[in-house]
C-alpha cells in the first residue's frame, strides 16, 4: 500500500510544479507534511534535454524540496486529450495516495498541455469520490482542489508567504539545467532566456500586494472556508 499524502500536486511536465509553487512545497515539507508530485508525461517533446536528463533533474529538485514521492504516469507529451483512459489513470493515482489536498495547473496558460492537465485533474478529482466508478478501488474525497500558475498569472484567490524558503525554490529550478541554462547543444527557448529571473520577479510582484518579499498565488473554484475574521 502506498503512503498516504497530505498534498498531491499534478503537472504536465517535470518543473511545472516547481515553477508555480516550489516554495510552497518546501514550506509544507519543512512542517512535516507529506507532499507528492506527479507528472503526466516524460516531456519527451521538449526541445532541450532528454527523458533521462529530465528524470535526473526532477529527482534532484524533489530532494531539494523534500517531497515524499515523485511519480510519472507516462502519458504522451502533447497527447493529453480528454479521454476516459487518461481520466482513469489520474483517478487511480489519487486513490493510490489518498491526499487531502490536490493541486493542478491553472486552466489558462500559453502551453496547451498545462491547460489539458488542469482539465484532466479536475475530472479525476470528481471521479475519485464516486463509489461506483472503478469499484475495485476505494473512493477518495479530496478536501480541496487548488490551481497554481505556471507561465501566465491571473488574479489569485489566496497567496502563501514563501519569503523564508524562497531559496529552496530557486535551487530546485536551477536543478533543471537542460531547461533553464543555454548549453552547447541546446536551442533557444522561452525557458532559457531569463525565465527563472522572470519567475522570481513575478513572485516578488505577487508578494508586494501584501507587503511580502515573495509569495505564490493560488486559485480555488470553491469558496474558501474560515472560522471567523481576524
Amino acid at each position: 500500500m502506498s503512503e498516504q499524502l497530505d498534498i498531491l500536486i499534478f503537472g504536465a511536465h517535470a518543473d511545472d510544479a516547481e515553477i508555480g509553487m516550489g516554495a510552497t512545497i518546501a514550506k509544507h515539507t519543512a512542517r512535516g507534511l507529506k507532499v507528492g508530485l506527479c507528472e503526466l508525461t516524460y516531456a519527451e517533446m521538449s526541445s532541450n534535454g532528454t527523458v533521462q536528463t529530465r528524470l535526473e533533474e526532477a529527482a534532484e529538485a524533489a530532494e531539494i524540496l523534500g517531497v515524499s514521492t515523485r511519480t510519472n504516469l507516462g502519458l504522451p507529451d502533447r497527447g493529453l486529450f480528454m479521454t476516459a483512459a487518461n481520466i482513469e489513470i489520474i483517478t487511480q493515482e489519487i486513490r493510490k495516495f489518498r491526499p487531502r489536498l490536490v493541486f493542478a495547473p491553472y486552466w489558462q496558460d500559453r502551453h496547451p498541455d498545462h491547460i489539458a492537465c488542469s482539465a484532466l485533474v479536475q475530472e479525476a478529482v470528481f471521479n475519485a469520490k464516486l463509489r461506483k466508478y472503478l469499484p475495485e478501488t476505494a473512493p477518495v474525497l479530496v478536501e480541496q482542489l487548488y490551481f497554481y500558475f505556471i507561465n501566465d498569472v491571473y488574479e489569485a484567490d489566496l497567496m502563501v508567504d514563501v519569503t523564508d524558503v524562497y531559496d529552496k525554490k530557486l535551487a530546485a529550478l536551477r536543478a533543471y539545467k537542460s531547461q533553464f541554462v543555454v548549453g552547447t547543444d541546446s536551442v533557444a527557448t522561452p525557458l532559457n532566456q531569463g525565465y527563472v529571473e522572470r519567475v522570481e520577479a513575478r513572485d516578488r510582484v505577487m508578494g508586494q500586494k501584501r507587503l511580502l518579499t515573495y509569495a505564490e498565488g493560488f486559485v480555488s473554484k470553491l469558496p474558501l472556508v474560515i472560522e471567523h475574521f481576524d
